[in-house]
């Protein structure tokens, strides 16, 4: 049985969406990015290339997503599987693009305050 993202790994740190040069994406804004390439529908190469994953990664975040019920699996054909966001997905997606600009809009006003 391979390991399981828990609910404190998924959630870390949260910081602006876009990462700086040198500074590593956390768990939520992971997350996030594989939801937005799950939004209609993708197989596991398209998700770990666009959301720039290893593979040990996705098959960490995407087990945590599918068990959680944010991503389900589709099958296409015999040998072909797409993972597709559900509505709980869209949520969880929503409220961490909500957190994520709060905390931007809380990161610069601190920034306007300290450069007074």
């Amino acid at each position: 049985m391979k390991p399981v993202l828990n609910v404190s790994q998924a959630i870390g740190s949260g910081a602006a969406q876009k990462v700086g040069v040198g500074r590593r994406r956390s768990n939520i804004e992971i997350i996030a990015d594989m939801l937005r390439v799950g939004e209609n529908g993708a197989g596991k190469t398209e998700i770990m290339y666009t959301a720039n994953l290893s593979y040990s990664q996705i098959q960490k975040y995407l087990e945590y997503l599918v068990n959680q019920g944010f991503v389900t699996r589709v099958s296409l054909d015999n040998t072909m599987i797409a993972y597709q966001v559900t509505e709980n997905g869209m949520k969880l997606l929503k409220a961490i693009d909500t957190l994520m600009q709060m905390l931007e809009s809380t990161e610069d006003a601190t920034q306007n305050i300290i450069s007074l």
